[in-house]
């Protein structure tokens, strides 16, 4: 009994631990995600209505970030799933402007 019982503190103790850096994580990607939109204007790879729609979409991501902190105090595994998808689908969104050729 008590070998399971030190299992569960353990294992919560890690689970709270990992927590901010897996907030920073999110944090990271976002900064990143913006890094390249950025150069994406900057080279001209990137035209104004392609830069406006991925703005948007980065401002609708940071809603729902912001939306799920307020509601929980931080972020479920869910929510941080969720977070994720939307910020991989971004990044595709951005790597294909930026590549359309388009703004060259």
């Amino acid at each position: 009994m008590q070998l399971a019982r030190l299992g569960t503190i353990v294992s919560l103790a890690l689970t709270l631990s990992s927590a901010p850096a897996l907030a920073q994580n999110i944090n990271k990607r976002e900064a990143r995600e913006q890094h390249r939109i950025a150069q994406g204007i900057q080279n001209g790879t990137l035209t104004p209505k392609e830069t406006a729609r991925l703005e948007h979409q980065e401002a609708r991501i940071n809603e729902l970030e912001a939306r799920d902190r307020r509601s929980g105090g931080g972020l479920s595994p869910e929510e941080r799933t969720e977070l994720n998808h939307l910020l991989n689908l971004e990044s595709h969104r951005i790597y294909v402007q930026k590549h359309d050729r388009q703004g060259k």
